[in-house]
């Protein structure tokens, strides 16, 4: 019984002690959970909340990015202007390609809807 009561209250302490370590380790590997998601990016573009910034919004924000004059770094660049995001997110190339895939998957949308509506 004692023995287990010690065990216990070693386990308690080591968690105790080693929890802080644990917690900043985690953050420091998931930096892009204290900031929008791609695709919030992208659809704030998209409803015109990035306007200000010179973003287009709706079918032009599509029409632009087909087109090739707007891209994935453009949008991001335009939300850090707007204060949505850190700027240290213009460094982060995986956040930029889930902009860019949030993009194109508009544009395959606005496609797929102007197809199905002939």
């Amino acid at each position: 019984m004692k023995l287990t009561m010690l065990i216990n209250s070693v386990i308690v302490c080591a968690s105790i002690a080693l929890l802080p370590g644990i917690a900043a380790a985690q953050t420091g590997t998931n930096n892009t959970s204290n900031y929008l998601k791609p695709f919030n990016v992208a659809f704030l573009a998209y409803q015109g909340y990035l306007q200000d910034q010179g973003i287009p919004s709706a079918s032009a924000l599509v029409f632009e990015y087909q087109k090739g004059s707007l891209t994935a770094n453009d949008v991001v660049q335009a939300a850090v202007k707007a204060n949505k995001l850190p700027a240290e997110v213009l460094n982060d190339q995986d956040y930029l390609s889930a902009v860019e895939s949030q993009l194109t998957s508009f544009s395959r949308d606005t496609a797929f809807s102007s197809d199905s509506s002939n």
